[in-house]
């Protein structure tokens, strides 16, 4: 039988997986934890990043997601974001602009690689999970990391002034998959570089663009609901937040503010 496709494969994390599957740890909850579920040798997290792709109308904000599928032993059928693992040559890739100074100041705090790296690797998933471009046309660039030749193939570039940092969350040390994530949001209709439709594919389905409503019916992590509250506060109540910081320590979940 063939084994199902898990774009978050880890070959240092496969023994851990099949332990934690025993005890049967739910990957639903990053913001509550037990900690007798402490393990001796947790996993080490893996730098990750997401977009948080939004559209206003005339029905609120409408935020793009998907639902993960079942192959997945990461959060299996729950709905995210688009997002991923970051490749080390993420950070290498060129791009027509960069993080605001600000943003970029924050995005440091407690990063261990250059920080661009973080919002390139979103705009590759985002381009890989759901066909989306988030960009604008350019031509000429050549050498390109072998991941990135689909989406330069299309003749466009990055653009990352625009990007909002909005957070970081680490897993918890008791899960089996461990990431280091860096949450990133950006108004659609400035960062796409067309109006093309996402398209279902081997790692998300159900793509839609929701309603703060809709979304609030969906099966999400935890840590999820934690982050649409988040941009609910920023689009909708007009807050002005300073990024978040969730970890674990063993007296429980701290949430920081950063800056």
């Amino acid at each position: 039988m063939t084994r199902p496709f898990d774009p978050d494969d880890d070959p240092a994390q496969e023994a851990a997986a099949k332990a934690a599957a025993a005890r049967s740890l739910s990957e639903d909850d990053l913001l509550r934890e037990d900690p007798a579920n402490l393990v001796a040798n947790p996993a080490t997290p893996r730098d990750a990043a997401t977009l948080i792709l939004y559209r206003q109308t005339s029905d609120g904000p409408r935020i793009l997601m998907g639902c993960r599928s079942e192959g997945h032993d990461f959060m299996p059928n729950k709905y995210v974001f688009p997002g991923g693992r970051v490749d080390d040559e993420d950070e290498l890739v060129p791009a027509l602009t960069e993080l605001a100074e600000g943003e970029d100041t924050i995005v440091k705090i407690g990063a261990a690689r250059a920080t661009r790296a973080f919002p390139l690797t979103a705009v590759r998933e985002v381009f890989e999970e759901t066909g989306l471009i988030v960009g604008r046309s350019a031509a000429g660039f050549a050498g390109v990391p072998a991941a990135w030749s689909g989406y330069f193939g299309q003749g466009a570039a990055p653009c990352l002034a625009n990007f909002r940092f909005l957070g970081r969350a680490i897993t918890p040390p008791m899960r089996h998959k461990r990431f280091d994530a860096r949450f990133f949001m950006a108004d659609a209709d400035d960062a796409l570089i067309d109006d093309r439709p996402p398209i279902d594919g081997r790692e998300l389905a159900d793509l839609r663009w929701f309603t703060l409503p809709e979304v609030a019916q969906l099966d999400l992590p935890n840590v999820t609901r934690f982050v649409i509250a988040e941009v609910e506060a920023r689009l909708v109540k007009r807050e002005a937040l300073k990024p978040f910081h969730l970890y674990w320590t063993q007296d429980g979940h701290v949430r920081e503010r950063l800056g």
